[in-house]
């Protein structure tokens, strides 16, 4: 799975736009750029901004690959990764900047 979750300048995700995986593999993914490009319109008509791109590793643990790294092209959004490899998913975010990964917290919040 992968997608884009947009919110507020605040980093609070407020909608969650799921996406193609274009390659439609359970070992890479890359987002279909034409979905891509209407989902950053649709953001902009709404005032939301990127606040992560999230995908799944279905077979691996919730920590950037090093195609993850190498496709990181956006240093402000936070990229959150789902783990399905045991029978309870794990989620982990992270900054990826210059090649270099840093972890982040997540907060869930009651709506």
């Amino acid at each position: 799975a992968c997608g884009i979750l947009a919110g507020g300048s605040d980093g609070r995700v407020t909608r969650f736009f799921p996406l193609e995986n274009a390659e439609h593999s359970q070992t890479f993914y890359l987002m279909d750029s034409q979905e891509q490009f209407r989902v950053f319109d649709e953001m902009q008509n709404e005032g939301l901004e990127l606040v992560a791109i999230f995908h799944s590793h279905p077979h691996s643990p919730a920590f950037p690959s090093g195609h993850d790294v190498n496709l990181a092209f956006y240093p402000d959004s936070i990229y959150l990764i789902v783990s399905l490899m045991d029978a309870r998913p794990e989620s982990h975010a992270f900054r990826i900047f210059e090649e270099r990964v840093r972890e982040i917290e997540i907060v869930m919040e009651e709506p």
